[in-house]
């Protein structure tokens, strides 16, 4: 960083640079036609022998004189100056790299201005043809001064071959220099006419000023059609990236984009009604009209052509805030802070100082603070500190309309806290949960009179709920719950047949939809209506277990319980008593209870904004859910924000593959898992299981933990078995793009794994049936593996069949999740609603939290002796 900025605040740098560009670029272009434009009716006027035509063109001259030089003169500087002091660093790049460019086209400048003093003041005192030969000579140096402006201005969009050579030739005549020249020139022929009609109304003559009506009609409609059709030319040579960010519907690039015909056809047609005789106050009514429309015609094409750059200043090669791609890594290694050489802040230790200066840096060039441009307030108002951080870490690798965070972590929260705290006053984090203690029965049990032992489990752990329902569902209240019933003995046997298994939920829970909106909306989500309290699959809150096929096991699927008991707030964890009854006697053969964790504490808020649903603790607000679609319309070009708005919240899953609901969803589009952690992986680099923590509900001072099990308790976080975020989502995006599908490489792009040592090193998977093998860490039964060094990712189980949570033991009867408990809360599990909730079923048979039959339990079963050697686990790999 050579050069200090300018700092502004209210209205940031790029308000003046536009304010006075646009406004200068309008009269330069009026002075490159209206060059054209003098000579061509002064000779027009000789021709006709029309005085009255002669002295319009005198006194055009001069108002063309007092807006083209003098007016036009200031503003030139006026740009020269503000470009200097807030963009010091490219207009270095552009005055070290067409020296001669600049140092010609000064020289055509002065001849402009030497040539139109002298056509103005001699009018009356040199020959006629001396004097158009004058006027000539100034169109030809003012449009050799276009000329030369055009390729400078060009390269700062398309510097084509400069990048690689760095000739002043390849970057003057870049892609863009030819159709630019043309739209450019028929533009400034345009613009003469409109200041032609402007000043027409003063001619007395009628003869006269109807000629030059119909004349300044033509120079109007005609030139604005060529401008359409070589602009058409000028989008052909543009960037991909640049065209693209043409076509998105929710940027403010391509709504000017799209001003650009719907002014065309207004200047052609009220440029041709300029031909037919109207009253004299209506044509100048008219003129003001155009020449607005001028003024519309060029600012548009200019801001278009301005935001297509984004987020470069000088396309490939420098940011908009002067920042260089190509150091983007030092930055990120020594931080962006030691490189200021006129920064007092020289580290990040003083937050908000460090902050202030970031800003100054990276945003002010083109945001504003509670200014009319781009402001800064507003844009960043959601955001607590930890959003913030996130939205920083992800700009510019999604949407790049912006440049890249640059500088090390310590430097993005510096930056984080100086917008939230700073700018907004703070914003307030997620509080804190204190755990409580639930009251929970264990049901009894008799080792030596009960025949019976009923196992239950939920087989995930911990169900997520995304209850945005008037908004999107991602997830459905949908909890399964399994059991498997033993016949104690020397042999134990897992009993199916002649039996009846049964499930209600505890007392609070019966009626979901009293405080859910899921059945309001059901049916506009999945074509179905179940009744209140009954799931999509047919369940209730109470009912029958079904035989699940292939394993000795009961199962109820999508039980559609929710974590609003009545009159209680938020409780995740909803105790099912389970029983199994002898289907000819009806007698009660054994009693169990399990928990079925289910979670709307999904951490959508901490970057979409809005409140907690209930109790300040979970669920996604309207709010929140509604920013979510928002941030999806712009980044994908739906419309889902404005379906929702009129009574049609979207399904996941309508678009987007998802494997564990055999959806099929859209072709081409990522599977879910994929594109939802491929996306927020380049807001959450760098971070370690927090990462998974802001989305999923398992924050360490947050009332819902997914991991709560014996891997929780011995500090092996996620990324021990999944990968970090960023391997995570490779492993998810790797096996999209072998699928051919076009966005996992959009999503790849600014990813670098962590655990292994490249993308080629990934192995790809499939998500909800390729997970961590267990076996890739237990490698031996009775001995624990090494906590330190042993990491589950990158080996994944082939199929969902073999999943820990569908395996059974070796013996092919007892599943392992029966004994050892769902995934993520693996016995002994630790629970903020009570210590023990999760941990019902080894309390209940053999008076510990361990895992069913260990520290040799293995009476709860067998009532024999038991050789060691039979172990369930032994010689089976566990996954």
């Amino acid at each position: 960083m050579e050069y200090p900025i300018w700092e502004l605040t209210t209205f940031g740098g790029g308000f003046f640079i536009a304010l006075i560009a646009v406004v200068h670029v309008f009269v330069a272009h009026f002075a490159v036609g209206g060059g054209l434009f003098l000579p061509v009716f002064e000779k027009i006027a000789y021709v006709k022998q029309s005085e009255p035509l002669l002295d319009y063109v005198r006194k055009h001259t001069k108002f063309f004189l007092l807006v083209t030089m003098v007016f036009g003169g200031m503003t030139g500087v006026g740009i020269w100056f503000t470009i200097s002091v807030i963009a010091p660093q490219s207009t270095s790049t552009l005055i070290h790299t067409f020296v001669f460019g600049w140092a010609t086209e000064w020289v055509c400048f002065l001849a402009e201005i030497a040539a139109l003093l002298i056509y103005h003041y001699r009018f009356d005192k040199m020959s006629r043809k001396n004097h158009l030969i004058v006027g000539w000579l100034y169109f030809v140096f003012a449009w050799l001064s276009l000329l030369l402006i055009n390729g400078i201005i060009g390269f700062m969009l398309t510097p084509g071959a400069w990048l690689e050579t760095g000739s002043f030739w390849d970057g003057f005549f870049n892609p863009s220099f030819w159709p630019s020249l043309f739209f450019r020139t028929f533009m400034a022929l345009m613009i003469a006419g409109l200041f032609g009609f402007v000043t027409a109304h003063r001619i007395k003559d009628e003869t006269a000023r109807e000629l030059v009506y119909r004349c300044c009609a033509r120079w109007t409609v005609i030139p604005v059609v060529l401008a359409m059709l070589s602009g058409w030319w000028y989008l052909s040579v543009l960037p991909p990236e640049a065209l693209a960010r043409l076509a998105v519907k929710a940027a403010r690039i391509g709504q000017f984009f799209s001003y650009i015909p719907v002014i065309a056809g207004g200047l052609f047609v009220i440029g041709v009604a300029m031909m037919v005789r109207l009253p004299r106050e209506a044509r100048i009514a008219m003129s003001i009209v155009l020449l607005a429309l001028g003024f519309g015609f060029i600012g548009s094409f200019e801001f278009t052509r301005e935001a297509a750059r984004k987020p470069y200043v000088i396309h490939d090669y420098m940011y908009s805030n002067q920042l260089l791609p190509s150091q983007m890594n030092s930055y990120t290694e020594a931080g962006i802070l030691p490189s200021m050489k006129w920064s007092k802040e020289k580290d990040a230790t003083n937050r908000m100082a460090a902050g202030k200066t970031l800003f100054q840096v990276q945003c002010s060039p083109c945001h504003s603070i509670g200014g009319p441009m781009n402001d800064i307030i507003p844009l960043t108002d959601k955001y607590p500190i930890t959003g913030m951080d996130a939205k920083l870490d992800g700009l510019g690798k999604i949407q790049p309309m912006m440049p890249l965070f640059a500088g090390s972590r310590e430097e993005r929260m510096a930056l984080a806290t100086y917008i939230v705290d700073g700018l907004h006053g703070g914003k307030p984090e997620n509080i804190p949960y204190a755990a409580r203690e639930l009251p929970l029965d264990i049901p009894p049990f008799d080792a030596n009179k009960d025949e019976y032992v009923l196992l239950s489990w939920n087989n995930l752990g911990m169900h997520c709920i995304s209850d945005s329902y008037s908004e999107w569902v991602l997830l459905p209240p949908a909890n399964d719950i399994w059991a498997q019933l033993v016949k104690r003995g020397d042999k134990p046997e897992v009993i199916t047949e002649g039996v009846k298994l049964s499930y209600f939920v505890e007392k609070g829970f019966e009626n979901p939809a009293a405080t859910s909106e899921f059945w309001q909306n059901v049916e506009s989500i999945f074509g179905a209506r179940p009744p209140d309290n009954v799931g999509l699959s047919g369940n209730g809150m109470t009912g029958e277990m079904h035989h699940k096929e292939g394993l000795k096991a009961f199962e109820a699927s999508l039980i559609p319980v929710e974590p609003y008991p009545a009159g209680e707030g938020y409780n995740p964890f909803p105790v099912f008593t389970v029983q199994a009854h002898d289907i000819a006697t009806g007698k009660l053969l054994a009693e169990t209870k399990t928990v079925a964790p289910t979670a709307t504490e999904m951490g959508c808020k901490n970057c979409h904004g809005g409140p907690w649903k209930v109790d300040n603790l979970a669920g996604i607000s309207k709010v929140t859910g509604h920013d979510v679609l928002m941030s999806h319309d712009r980044l994908s070009n739906t419309e889902l924000a404005a379906a929702a708005d009129a009574g049609k919240p979207m399904l996941c899953q309508g678009c987007h593959p998802d494997p564990v609901l055999g959806a099929k969803g859209k072709p081409g589009l990522l599977n879910l898992p994929a594109a939802v952690h491929g996306l927020h992986a380049n807001f959450l680099t760098d971070r370690g299981s927090e990462a998974c923590a802001y989305c999923h509900p398992n924050r360490p001072d947050g009332p819902t933990q997914c991991l709560r099990g014996t891997h929780g308790q011995a500090d092996i976080g996620c990324v021990r078995c999944h990968g970090y975020l960023e391997d995570h989502a490779l492993s998810l995006l790797k096996l999209e793009k072998a699928n051919g599908k076009p966005g996992a490489d959009r999503l790849m792009a600014h990813l670098k794994p962590r655990t292994v040592a490249s993308v080629d090193a990934v192995n790809p998977r499939l998500p909800w049936m390729q997970e961590p093998d267990c076996s890739t860490c237990h490698t031996k039964w009775g001995t624990l593996p090494d906590k330190v060094k042993s990491n589950g990712y990158n080996t994944w189980t082939e199929g969902g069949n073999v999943l820990y949570r569908n395996s059974p033991s070796k013996t092919g009867s007892i599943m392992c999740i029966a004994c050892h408990n769902s995934p993520h809360a693996n016995y002994p599990a630790v629970n903020k609603h009570g210590k023990n909730r999760d941990n019902i079923a080894p309390l209940q048979y053999q008076g510990n939290t361990r895992a069913i039959g260990a520290d040799n339990n293995c009476t709860v079963c067998h009532t024999g002796k038991v050789d060691p050697m039979n172990a369930h686990h032994l010689g089976r790999p566990m996954q």
